[in-house]
């Protein structure tokens, strides 16, 4: 029986040099909405059919992701090399329009957040695409768990 879906995500805390608490925030909301709904079907075949639910772990290794997937045991069922070089501009974008928002609501209008708030998305929007695109062939993933699974990805990025 088929359940592609994600039960239970984890960061690798030896990449993660630094947060703070918007930084972790972010963490704590794009976790508990993956974990709540979730599309997530790796399409290499396992042993014994395993077709879900998963266990994921996120790294950065030697300058790329990898994507630890393992079945509801606990046993690894693969890991997944991604390059990070065309996330790199993203990420760093990203991060930007992230401080923006963030000073934002501490100093400006309502209509100055929303203005900003509307950039962030449609950058999140566009690294959640190319996320799928890096990940089609290998794992099956819906939108809105692109764009969870990259926020996380950029916590793995950040730097004191």
């Amino acid at each position: 029986m088929s359940d592609p879906r994600i039960i239970a995500i984890d960061l690798d805390e030896k990449t993660i040099i630094w947060r703070n608490a918007d930084v972790e925030q972010e963490r704590r909301v794009a976790i508990f909405d993956l974990l709540e709904e979730n599309y997530f079907k790796p399409l290499r075949p396992y042993p014994q059919d395993y077709a879900g639910p998963y266990k994921v772990k996120l790294r950065v290794e030697e300058g790329r992701l990898a994507i630890d997937i393992a079945a509801e045991s606990g046993d690894l069922l693969e890991t997944l090399i991604l390059g990070l070089g065309s996330f790199r501009r993203p990420i760093r974008d990203y991060f930007a329009i992230c401080d923006s928002y963030f000073q934002a609501i501490r100093t400006s209008t309502a209509q100055q957040i929303e203005t900003v708030d509307m950039a962030r998305r449609g950058i999140h929007n566009e690294a959640a695409q190319l996320l799928k695109d890096r990940l089609e062939g290998k794992i099956e993933v819906d939108f809105d768990t692109a764009r969870r699974l990259f926020t996380l990805i950029c916590v793995l990025h950040i730097r004191g």
